[in-house]
């Protein structure tokens, strides 16, 4: 039996991933609307979508969940009193993939990730 492993590498190794995702994922929760790489904003939104849909319920458990993923407080704090509560109704799909091109240097797909209001 072949195990599925659900993801991109994008090319570093776990740890730089999973630092890379939760700076992505301060920084849009931060701004609400971040330019990157289209395969790391794939990432993000599925990273990003788990933290929200934790931080819904709003209990110690899920402010502890949160918290060791983003360790800016005063991104956690806006994630439970503004995100949270706007998203309280909706069934996921917070977040929305704009693609604006390639870029200069390199050509890479750059993409808009941006929360919904």
């Amino acid at each position: 039996m072949i195990k599925t492993y659900n993801g991109s590498k994008l090319g570093v190794t776990s740890s730089h991933k999973k630092a890379m995702l939760r700076n992505l994922a301060t920084e849009l929760f931060l701004h609400e609307k971040i330019e990157t790489t289209l395969p790391k904003a794939k990432e993000l939104v599925s990273y990003s979508e788990k933290l929200l849909t934790k931080a819904k319920k709003a209990d110690l458990n899920a402010i502890r969940a949160v918290s060791a993923e983003i360790h800016n407080k005063e991104v956690v704090k806006k994630v439970f009193d503004v995100l949270a509560p706007r998203y309280k109704e909706r069934n996921g799909g917070y977040t929305q993939i704009l693609k604006i091109g390639t870029r200069r240097g390199d050509s890479a797909d750059v993409a808009i990730v941006k929360l919904v209001m």
